[in-house]
């Protein structure tokens, strides 16, 4: 099985590495005056709500 010669040169290496990126989370303003301010986009809020519906398994609080 053929091997390199030698391993990549400092160049290539960081050429690759270059597009190692992190997103930072998406943070909307929340419509729902009892909520908090603002919320994270495609997660559900801590009373169990997602898109306006109930979850199951989350009671309401009343």
């Amino acid at each position: 099985m053929p091997n390199p010669k030698r391993r990549f040169s400092h160049q290539r290496t960081a050429l690759r590495r270059t597009h190692y990126t992190t997103d930072l989370p998406e943070i909307q303003l929340n419509k729902q005056a009892s909520s908090e301010p603002f919320f994270l986009r495609f997660h559900a809020n801590s009373d169990g709500v997602y898109k306006g519906r109930q979850l199951p398994g989350f009671k309401q609080k009343g």
